[in-house]
């Protein structure tokens, strides 16, 4: 076995094990050899910092929500250990979003020969920058916007010109592209119209869709349909409830 049939082969086995962030180790072992990565490989890549992000973005919401609980309640004691505590978290995420950033810059973007893998990345790229404005203030949360942007947009450029309106990586940017313009730039009338563009898109050409992704091209449709009822239903005044993004990059089905 060659160190890259290695590497990918100890992601998997730390996949089976739930042990996320020695995935990330290996896969970016496997991006640092300078090789366009196979759909498997990108893949797992994809879903070993999503693990590992993942958790961290949602112990985040929660201390949150905790310490706006707290502000209401006036404890300055509690505050204090609450605010030092969602500092240590704001820290990790911040290293994990800047070490993928830094794996796609690098390596994985210049090494992307298809239209698929472009688009795979780039939107990649807009969703890491994505969570570090979620917790950033200031400059950094308007920078880190920026780059989300500029990033999305270069996606959907390739993804337009490339990838057909069914294929799930073109309708997952369109998902997490629109809860960007909703969350981060807090413009629902833009969120809605790229989330309806893309779904209605995606029905007007449903008989060229392929008998391999159908699963996950109508799971991302079902999720933008359901953004944009609540996002109406927002807009109008009622309803909390959470933002549904792509919550893996398509196309990770592993066996």
């Amino acid at each position: 076995m060659g160190d890259r049939e290695e590497s990918v082969y100890q992601a998997k086995l730390a996949e089976q094990a739930e042990r996320y962030d020695e995935m990330v180790e290996s896969m970016k072992k496997v991006a640092g050899m300078e090789v366009e990565l196979t759909v498997e490989e990108r893949n797992l890549l994809s879903v070993a910092y999503k693990n590992v992000i993942g958790a961290r973005r949602a112990s985040w919401r929660i201390i949150s929500s905790i310490e706006q609980k707290e502000e209401s309640k006036g404890g300055e004691d509690k505050l204090k250990m609450i605010r030092e505590y969602r500092q240590t978290v704001e820290n990790e995420l911040k290293s994990i979003c800047n070490d993928i950033l830094d794996v796609l810059e690098k390596y994985l973007i210049p090494a992307s020969t298809s239209g698929e893998s472009k688009v795979f990345y780039y939107k990649m790229k807009g969703d890491y920058h994505r969570y570090l404005a979620e917790f950033a203030t200031g400059n950094d949360r308007k920078e880190a916007a920026e780059n989300s942007l500029v990033a999305y947009k270069a996606a959907s450029d390739i993804a337009m010109m490339e990838l057909p309106p069914t294929h799930p990586i073109r309708l997952g940017l369109a998902l997490n592209f629109s809860v960007f313009y909703y969350e981060i730039l807090n413009s629902p009338d833009r969120a809605c119209r790229l989330a309806k563009a893309a779904f209605d898109d995606a029905i007007a050409e449903l008989d060229t869709l392929s008998e391999e992704s159908y699963k996950d091209s109508t799971l991302i449709m079902q999720l933008l349909r359901d953004n944009l009822t609540l996002w109406t239903s927002d807009m109008q005044g009622d309803g909390e409830e959470q933002t549904k993004e792509a919550l893996q990059d398509v196309e990770d089905e592993n066996p």
